[in-house]
């Protein structure tokens, strides 16, 4: 069994900066495209940023220039730094692994950007 535990959510003021991790454990034996989603109220889940196993990223346009993704393959670990954030950020960000066996998710952590 596949489990994905987020951290690092949070209120922060407009131009704040956060980073989000997530790890992940249970039957992971190498590098998987990992990522972030994120949900806000009302609205569709929208991919935020993804890296595939061999580290290429892939943002979409709203976060570019402002968030990095990274991952520790060692780890099992994806990462999610938000620079210049925005109240339009505001939204719950879940991480996910896609495996051969399916795509997997975390259970998300709350971003409110607010002054």
């Amino acid at each position: 069994q596949v489990q994905l535990v987020e951290s690092g959510g949070g209120l922060v003021q407009p131009g704040g900066s956060l980073r989000l991790s997530c790890a992940a454990s249970g039957s992971i034996f190498r590098p998987y495209p990992m990522g972030w989603y994120r949900q806000a109220p009302g609205t569709q889940r929208e991919l935020v940023a993804a890296i595939s196993s061999i580290g290429i990223t892939n943002y979409r346009e709203a976060v570019k220039g402002r968030f990095t993704i990274s991952r520790d393959s060692a780890k099992n670990a994806v990462y999610l730094q938000m620079n210049s954030l925005k109240p339009e950020d505001t939204a719950v960000y879940y991480c996910y692994i896609t495996l051969s066996s399916g795509t997997y998710w975390g259970q998300g952590t709350q971003v409110t950007v607010s002054s």
